[in-house]
């Protein structure tokens, strides 16, 4: 009797066994990520936020072993990449690497098809980039109370560019009129790369980028660096004043970059994206990277970078309002 029950048993255990194996097979099979990640960057190639997420992009696809897909939807400052995450599947495939502007333009667009804070679920914060007041080098001002008073003495050739509509840049602009009583007209772009060549062909007379893409042409004695437009002074430019200190009190905007998923995407997945990311953005070698580039590296939780998201939210919101800044 007793052998008559062992082959059943057997069997039972080897079912058991069996459909195990078929479970773990099926979950590793259905195990994220299991191909190519988009980071989807919403400006045109060759401007700050593309740097970045090449530089995080390269490290992540060893960190995950699937590829790492860079694809720029440029355009409205920012918001058409922005809009595009936000309804894509939200799988952990599609990500969006946004930044300050994406806060602004909540305020300066007076309607968005999406909703940052809720569309968008916040993953870590790459960097904090300053902004630099730059110039053409043949410009004949060399500070920024020269500057003024050129913009004032010819008003036609007074023109600034950004790197498009309610982006920081373009907000930047809009607080240094203010501040100073000079009049400028804004020329939108949809990236850096554009602005850059048209900076150092002459036809617009300065800008507010980010360091990192002007950096270079800075080091090459291209483009004149005037200000830099946070509280204190950059690293990379440590020479260079600050507006507060060039007489603009209280001048601090700079700009954040982060990535963030489509609200809906899994929290198992959201956890993993940013463990692995914020291991990459604290390690020598990325650290190093950004150095070279201007940027300082954060790596913060989702939480945190939430809050500060909020935070920008609500700041932005008052700027936008004293500068007038308004897109349809």
């Amino acid at each position: 009797m007793q052998n008559a029950h062992r082959i059943p048993r057997r069997l039972v255990l080897q079912g058991v066994a069996l459909a195990t194996a078929l479970t773990a097979t099926g979950a590793m099979a259905q195990a994220w990520p299991n191909r190519p990640i988009t980071l989807i960057v919403p400006f045109a190639a060759g401007g700050t936020t593309d740097v970045l997420a090449r530089a995080l992009g390269e490290r992540l696809q060893q960190s995950l072993g699937q590829p790492v897909v860079i694809e720029s939807k440029p355009g409205a400052g920012a918001t058409i990449g922005a809009d595009f995450v936000a309804k894509a599947k939200p799988d952990g495939y599609t990500l969006l690497v946004g930044a300050v502007h994406h806060t602004i333009a909540t305020s300066v667009y007076k309607k968005l098809p999406y909703d940052f804070q809720k569309d968008l679920a916040p993953i870590t914060t790459i960097a904090m980039v300053p902004n630099v007041l730059v110039v053409n080098a043949t410009t004949p001002a060399k500070n920024v109370n020269e500057l003024v008073a050129l913009l004032k003495a010819d008003p036609a050739k007074a023109n600034f560019g950004s790197n498009g509509n309610g982006t920081a840049q373009h907000l930047i602009g809009a607080q240094f009129q203010n501040n100073t009583g000079a009049k400028l007209q804004h020329i939108a772009y949809k990236g850096s790369g554009p602005l850059a060549t048209d900076l150092l062909g002459g036809q617009i007379l300065l800008s507010f980028d980010t360091i990192t893409p002007v950096l270079p042409h800075i080091k090459a004695g291209k483009l004149r660096p005037l200000a830099v437009t946070t509280a204190t002074r950059s690293a990379a430019l440590p020479d260079v004043p600050t507006l507060d200190e060039a007489g603009l009190k209280g001048f601090n905007i700079g700009t954040w970059f982060g990535v963030l998923a489509p609200a809906a995407t899994p929290k198992d997945i959201l956890v993993r994206l940013n463990t692995e990311m914020v291991k990459i953005i604290k390690s020598p070698e990325f650290r190093q990277r950004m150095a070279d580039v201007g940027a300082d590296p954060i790596g913060d939780s989702a939480e945190h970078m939430a809050q500060t998201i909020r935070n920008e939210t609500e700041k932005f919101g008052k700027l936008v309002k004293e500068a007038n800044v308004v897109v349809d």
